[in-house]
């Protein structure tokens, strides 16, 4: 499925130089972030699920973890565009990216339903056992992130 815009992308002088010289860096600092941004959401979603963290209110964990898991996933975003501008041609054919890329797009529309819907009524479970609905949130964005975990790290090997 490679296309123009995709080989003219992977022969700008920043994509080869990032392809023969600054690669395992840049891979490198992917993982680190994306660690940081699975951490993060891992420990937010077990408490949604009421697995850990009970003693503590859900905002308050969220409000500090939500932070950091931003930034990572800023790090991760640029480092992946990286990434991909080192190999675009390839990328676009690739099944293990392509899946991957539809799992952060349904975990990215995962958390929007429960920042703008079942977040609305933390009030009432701040405290205790999450509503259903905050419950399937995080179950659905453990399953996501585990996904996209592991169709990333099969990207290498198709």
């Amino acid at each position: 499925m490679s296309s123009s815009w995709t080989e003219w992308l992977q022969n700008t002088p920043l994509a080869v130089t990032i392809s023969e010289d600054w690669f395992p860096w840049v891979e490198s600092a992917h993982v680190v972030f994306l660690a940081l941004v699975a951490g993060t959401i891992f420990l937010v979603d077990t408490r949604l699920l009421g697995l850990t963290s009970r003693n503590l209110r859900f905002t308050y964990l969220s409000d500090r973890l939500l932070p950091w898991t931003w930034g990572a996933f800023i790090g991760a975003t640029i480092t992946g565009t990286l990434m991909f501008t080192a190999g675009a041609a390839i990328y676009t054919s690739n099944a293990p990216f392509l899946i991957k890329m539809g799992l952060l797009v349904l975990a990215g529309i995962n958390m929007l339903y429960f920042q703008f819907v079942t977040f609305r009524s933390v009030a009432q479970w701040d405290n205790g056992r999450p509503i259903p609905a905050a419950r399937a949130a995080g179950a659905i964005s453990l399953v996501l992130w585990c996904l996209v975990i592991g169709f990333g790290r099969w990207i290498g090997f198709v």
